[in-house]
């Protein structure tokens, strides 16, 4: 297991003429914004999903240079393998991706869903397959996922008044990695009772004991995407929840 410390630089996006100062509010909100980075604390088990390749792009990856800001590994049958990072991408190999290495990666993994996604239990990361028309996996994308313990700061205030909150964002811009967040402050910090809806199983892993990521709050699992409106039901009429979290509300 992987813990660190990630502090980014805060931009300063006020235009001032020369010698005036920033106002106290602005400087108010830096503040904050550099506090809220310092203390945030980033798990990403990275070396679980690592285990999961083949022996000759593991070993690529675990000598690579930007190892740890790793978004996620793509093997499409035939094609080199490629690594992609926050803002770019790179062919690992030049060799092309055997069905012998997805199958290796696929005896890994829990079983695929309906969605065709998979996991590695006691894990945030997600492994989902593309398939032929014969339905046999012929490509992989192995998504790193990390537990941000201190990324919700800036909307900690809206949390907190118990309204409904709907996060919309293209993906990878960090929407399951806030709502997993908030569902531990929630359960460990304002003792609410909080029951998950876990779609896909992203929010609190893989297998049947949901990662510690989470805190106190409780995961329903869902069999398929189309039954997530029945769990939802379900956990109202049967676990009394104060907060209910859900994640690919979109899918039905």
């Amino acid at each position: 297991m992987t813990v660190r410390a990630q502090s980014s630089e805060v931009s300063d996006n006020l235009q001032l003429d020369c010698g005036t100062l920033p106002t106290k509010e602005h400087q108010d909100t830096v503040d904050k914004t550099q506090r809220i980075s310092n203390c945030q604390q980033i798990t990403d088990d990275l070396p679980k999903l690592l285990d999961i390749l083949p022996a000759e792009i593991r070993s690529l990856l675990e000598q690579h240079a930007e190892r740890d800001s790793l978004i996620e590994v793509i093997m499409d049958l035939g094609r080199f393998p490629e690594v992609r990072f926050r803002d770019r991408a790179e062919y690992l190999s030049d060799q092309p991706v055997t069905i012998e290495q997805i199958n290796h990666c696929v005896e890994r993994v829990g079983s695929f869903s309906g969605d065709n996604r998979a996991g590695i239990e006691g894990t945030l990361h997600r492994i989902s397959a593309i398939r032929n028309r014969p339905g046999e996996i012929i490509g992989l994308t192995c998504r790193v996922g990390r537990a941000v313990f201190g990324t919700i700061g800036m909307i900690r205030d809206l949390v907190e008044t118990g309204k409904s909150i709907l996060m919309l964002g293209r993906p990878g811009v960090g929407k399951t990695t806030a709502l997993r967040e908030i569902a531990r402050v929630l359960a460990d910090e304002l003792d609410k009772r909080v029951v998950i809806i876990d779609t896909s199983n992203e929010i609190a892993g893989d297998g049947d004991i949901p990662h510690p990521a989470i805190g106190r709050a409780r995961r329903m699992q869902v069999a398929s995407p189309e039954h997530q409106h029945q769990v939802m039901i379900e956990a109202v009429e049967n676990h009394m929840p104060e907060v209910i979290v859900i994640d690919e509300i979109g899918t039905e």
